[in-house]
């Protein structure tokens, strides 16, 4: 009996103990931690993610550039959709039944997509959408969600602007703010301000049923979370000028930059071939991308502005001139002989001067001879048994004028160009000591193994406007609600050039537009400086060249163009500066002959044309 007694004790014991563990652990999960109430919520609601409108992007003048218009993704969730004339859909969508399909099957394919919403179509149109929202009660499983997307008021700017595209895999591992499905900068100012611009995605919880079908709102939106839209920026271009200038580039390759010299703020930017922004907008944005990639003969996409590098050419020699100055190799009154070009034993370097050339024609007539004595005496000094410090003070010269470097603008995608240190040399002649002046004699003229680019162009002219100083070219001029901007587009960067001899260089250029190579490029009532150049092109004819400021004292714009396989730089490229600056300066053009001749101009035609023939293009 006692035994019995014992045995009910200890299994009434034993009940009560486990009731007692079970108590305990239900009071644990629901009253001291949270973490499975959250899940329980979580499998009883539903996110959705509030898309921020971009901000919007203007020109110097206040002009709105880039603005946002509506647009919708098709969510799907497949575990709510019953059958459906597929065929009746898909026409609404004006999408390939097999393509809707394809999609589709996609989702259905991962199984933990088959209770949440995924995007089917992202990018559908206002016109669609119309058509399509008052229908959408017939297939179940099919609902919409408000999107922007970039709209552009004008078809130009297409290398500063940039386009916006969907994240991939990388970008989500970059930056955890990203998820699939998400949109963002991928080139152009788009992709340099992209913090700024994209704004604070928002959250919607829903309430939702075993099914998935919405009960409301959860805790009736006390804890969504409000988006918040991009910041505006105002851009540096002047929109009336970047359109002058796409339209002067209009059937030619090439590029443009304009700056603003005292400020370092770019202008206008062109790389031609260039494309409509608005063809990377919307549902055709990756059919369009793949058809301007695989157009190799013009590359639309490619930004020669800031990406080809071309030999300076004879823009260069103001650069020797001003370190040969600095260096006291030669003065003002320094002459040279020229018998239509430069000899030194077997080596030749042609020149169409004869004569005694005295400094100021040097740049005015842009005499080669000149500056192949000039620079073989900046590296040849008396006394001195090797060219290596001399070279190394030429090097840090050139490289303080932003050439050879990166410029670190806002222009994604900038390259560095080229200046050859020394070691250069010594690997490409077999070492130190085995390279002379005159092996490396023809980058006195801009040739050789100099490669700069249409930036790093301008902007060196820039430092020459400001006669020895440039700030770092920029696109922003300003961020919505604040007057600073990046703090290195402030730092004023100098050469150690004296003021003296910029001005008497400066001197020069101004008599290459007046009486020298570059007399097109007069603008009636401004005084202008500049400097032609005609860059060696070993695929076809060569590069024409042209860099310009004006007014002389007191610069407002700085000019650097480049047209591909155009010949000398009095013909094509000068004549474009000189319109830029006098439609910048004067809002008006009094040359409209000239004017005609440039924007009728059609070298696409006549590079191909001749390339199909086998030669040159005359």
């Amino acid at each position: 009996m006692q035994s019995y007694i014992d045995r009910k004790i200890f299994i009434i014991s034993l009940i009560a103990f486990i009731g007692l563990v079970f108590i305990l652990r239900l009071f644990y999960i629901q009253v001291v931690n949270t973490s499975y109430r959250v899940t329980a919520e979580n499998n009883s609601t539903r996110y959705e993610v509030v898309y921020p409108g971009r901000g919007l992007i203007y020109d110097r003048n206040g002009k709105l550039m880039v603005y946002n218009a509506a647009t919708y993704d098709l969510l799907y969730i497949p575990r709510k959709t019953k059958e459906f004339d597929t065929v009746l859909f898909a026409s609404y969508l004006n999408i390939e039944l097999t393509a809707l399909k394809k999609l589709m099957q996609s989702i259905e394919s991962n199984k933990y997509n088959r209770y949440k919403p995924n995007i089917l179509i992202s990018g559908i149109s206002t016109e669609t959408y119309a058509l399509l929202q008052d229908r959408l009660y017939k297939f179940k499983g099919f609902y919409t969600q408000l999107r922007t997307q970039r709209m552009y008021s004008q078809r130009m700017g297409s290398h500063i602007f940039g386009y916006v595209g969907e994240v991939d895999s990388s970008d989500i591992k970059t930056d955890s703010y990203y998820n699939q499905g998400d949109f963002l900068g991928k080139s152009g100012v788009e992709k340099s301000y992209e913090p700024i611009l994209r704004g604070r995605k928002g959250v919607t919880i829903y309430m939702v049923d075993v099914l998935g079908n919405v009960k409301g709102r959860y805790k009736s939106g006390a804890v969504d979370i409000d988006a918040a839209s991009g910041t505006d920026i105002t851009l540096s271009i002047d929109l009336e000028l970047q359109q002058y200038a796409e339209l002067l580039f209009r059937n030619k390759i090439g590029s443009v930059v304009a700056i603003e010299p005292a400020t370092g703020e770019i202008l206008a930017l062109v790389s031609s071939p260039g494309y409509d922004p608005n063809l990377l907008v919307g549902r055709e944005r990756a059919k369009n991308y793949n058809k301007l990639l695989l157009n190799d003969s013009i590359r639309p996409l490619f930004n020669r502005a800031v990406m080809a590098q071309y030999p300076p050419g004879s823009t260069f020699k103001v650069i020797n001139a001003l370190i040969g100055l600095q260096e006291n190799v030669i003065t003002t009154s320094t002459s040279f002989v020229c018998n239509h070009g430069y000899s030194a034993g077997s080596f030749r370097m042609g020149c169409h001067h004869t004569g005694t050339i005295n400094f100021m024609y040097s740049i005015a007539g842009s005499c080669n001879a000149y500056y192949a004595n000039v620079f073989r005496r900046i590296l040849d000094k008396p006394g001195q048994k090797s060219i290596y410090p001399n070279y190394n003070t030429w090097y840090k010269h050139v490289t303080s004028f932003g050439l050879g470097k990166r410029l670190n603008s806002d222009v994604p995608g900038e390259l560095r160009g080229l200046v050859p240190d020394s070691s250069y040399f010594d690997k490409k002649y077999g070492g130190r000591n085995r390279w002379k002046s005159l092996f490396v004699v023809s980058m006195a003229i801009g040739q050789g193994e100099l490669g700069t680019t249409p930036l790093q162009m301008a902007n060196m002219t820039a430092t020459i406007a400001n006669r020895g100083y440039y700030y770092t070219p920029h696109l922003l001029k300003s961020i919505e609600g604040t007057d600073t901007i990046p703090s290195n587009f402030k730092v004023k960067h100098t050469t150690n050039i004296e003021r003296q001899y910029f001005d008497v260089v400066v001197d020069g250029m101004e008599q290459v537009v007046l009486s020298g190579t570059a007399v097109m490029a007069q603008v009636p009532g401004i005084a202008v400086c500049g400097k032609t150049g005609t860059a060696q092109n070993p695929h076809g004819d060569d590069h024409s060249i042209f860099v310009a400021f004006a007014p002389k004292d007191n610069p407002k714009i700085v000019i650097a163009v480049y047209v591909e396989n155009a010949g000398f730089g009095s013909t094509w490229a000068s004549p474009i500066a000189s319109l830029m600056m006098e439609k910048y300066l004067t809002d008006t053009i009094t040359r409209p002959l000239l004017e005609q001749r440039i924007v009728e101009g059609n070298l696409i035609d006549k590079i191909f044309n001749k390339k199909a023939q086998g030669g040159k293009a005359n």
